[in-house]
């Protein structure tokens, strides 16, 4: 299978040269010639597979030039259960009649970047190794959070790369900020940028798109590549898990092959929603992708009206992975939509670059509106949300998965609708576990106490084990204390590779 890019359908690369070079030289992203589907037998067949099978039947589909000794190799060293503290890689937690939990930060990071983050330095590895690739491949990331640890644990130590993650300075939690900076290897680097995450990713991709820097990374035998879902090596293995939880709803008989669910998913760059999408294409049944934002509401607005704003005000909030303007993944969406009419994507592209904003034709907004629903929950909310929750159920949520969980009951009463849906848990609570206990507790419960007693006492009241990844933190080196502007990341890359 070939890859074109969004913005000029004209380039072809292989998955592994995609996968290699991580964003087109023009700046648009990187899609499947063709999306490749499964008949409802090959669904079915499915629920009888472990997830590291699961993975191959969904992966070998993309990964045409992949031997299968190469692909089964990286899924195997992917997806342990020594990583995933369980055989089911992505276990499905029933909530009631109609919820469904996708627990999708069972990883070495508690969070669902891991899904793919644990997989992709090995696919990038490969495909290195199958495109006779010399260089040095440098990992540029920028975080809003979780991405940012999920790819430094990924590629920590790992042979013939690199990587530098940016992230928005008191743009993290505390947990996420210490998990970033504590990172031990002698490939990696971190730095926080002054702004927020649309500064670091903004940054980030001007970095990807200078030509002339790029050939002084040449001269010093570097290869700039990215980790970011920008990267079709992050997000096509996504697209396996939501395979995998229907799976598991007809191996326990909570519907039969061929029933249809609705997906919820918390998303601010859109791309975890997007491989949900990608799995519908393939053949999943689905009914209503449920498109969940925080007061960072600009995917909502977007779904509702058909134009996308990025010109509004940027909110600090409780769910800071999802404190985003600029949804890049939207890019992959939208070609798909409008019949891969790269020059539209360009066009599209363009104005929100100039002008910070651009509308969709009716024929795509129309296609949008049959598949997808869209609302935001603000902090008080979430809040609301994670006790209603842990009151009802006993089950204690993250703040991102809340902003799902309540999107979705915002959903049920505009509709009515029943159809039992799989909401994405993207996170563990551990690791927002001030805002979790404010939550449950109130302000004064969290006040003077550190991270590490915070911890603990969400382990109390939830009944939950503190993830061994996060109670280690406590006592591991700060290793890493820049702060830069925006305007100074290429320098900071530069410095870290230590080139003029």
């Amino acid at each position: 299978m070939q890859y074109n890019s969004t913005r000029n359908n004209k380039i072809s690369f292989t998955s592994a040269e995609a996968i290699k070079q991580g964003l087109s030289v023009e700046g648009g992203l990187f899609v499947p010639e063709t999306i490749p589907t499964l008949t409802l037998e090959e669904i079915g067949k499915l629920a009888g597979l472990s997830y590291r099978e699961r993975a191959f039947e969904i992966l070998s589909k993309y990964l045409t030039d992949f031997t299968k000794e190469e692909l089964t190799n990286c899924i195997e060293k992917a997806y342990t259960k020594e990583k995933f503290e369980t055989d089911n890689i992505a276990p499905l937690y029933k909530l009631n009649d109609n919820e469904y939990f996708l627990e999708l930060w069972h990883g070495p990071t508690c969070a669902f970047k891991d899904m793919a983050l644990q997989i992709l330095p090995h696919l990038l590895t490969t495909s290195m190794k199958k495109t006779n690739e010399k260089d040095e491949v440098v990992i540029l990331v920028a975080t809003s959070g979780d991405t940012g640890k999920a790819a430094l644990e990924g590629f920590a130590n790992v042979e013939g790369t690199r990587i530098i993650v940016f992230y928005p300075d008191n743009g993290v939690s505390e947990i996420q900020k210490l998990q970033m900076i504590t990172q031990t290897g002698d490939n990696v680097g971190v730095s926080a940028v002054s702004g927020n995450f649309d500064d670091a990713q903004n940054g980030v991709k001007k970095i990807f798109t200078d030509n002339n820097y790029k050939e002084i990374l040449k001269g010093n035998n570097f290869k700039l590549s990215s980790a970011n879902s920008i990267n079709w090596g992050r997000l096509v293995p996504q697209i396996v898990y939501y395979f995998s939880a229907y799976s598991d709803l007809l191996k326990s008989e909570e519907i039969k092959l061929g029933d249809k669910i609705n997906v919820v998913v918390p998303t601010g760059n859109f791309g975890n929603i997007l491989a949900a999408y990608y799995a519908y294409k393939m053949g999943l049944p689905v009914n209503k992708f449920i498109c969940a934002s925080n007061k960072n509401n600009v995917l909502t607005d977007f779904i509702k009206t058909g134009t996308y704003n990025k010109n509004r005000e940027f909110f600090t909030t409780v769910s800071p992975s999802m404190d985003i303007l600029i949804s890049s993944n939207l890019e992959r969406f939208l070609y798909d939509l409008s019949d891969k009419d790269d020059k539209q994507i360009e066009e599209w592209m363009k104005s929100l670059q100039e002008n910070g904003k651009y509308s969709v034709s009716d024929s795509v907004k129309s296609k949008i509106d049959e598949l997808f629903f869209a609302d935001c929950a603000d902090d008080t909310e979430t809040a609301e949300t994670i006790k209603e929750c842990n009151d009802k159920y006993d089950y204690t949520m993250d703040t991102h998965t809340a902003v799902a969980q309540k999107v979705y009951e915002k959903y049920t009463e505009a509709t009515g609708d029943m159809t039992k849906t799989v909401i994405a848990s993207t996170a563990s609570p551990f690791k927002f576990n001030q805002s979790v206990l404010i939550a449950l507790k109130g302000h004064g419960f969290v006040a003077g106490k550190d991270e590490f007693t915070l911890l603990s006492e969400l382990s109390e009241i939830s009944g939950m084990d503190i993830p061994k990844s996060l109670s280690e933190l406590q006592n591991k080196s700060k290793l890493f204390n820049t702060v830069c502007e925006k305007e100074q990341m290429q320098q900071v890359v530069s410095d870290f590779l230590q080139i003029g």
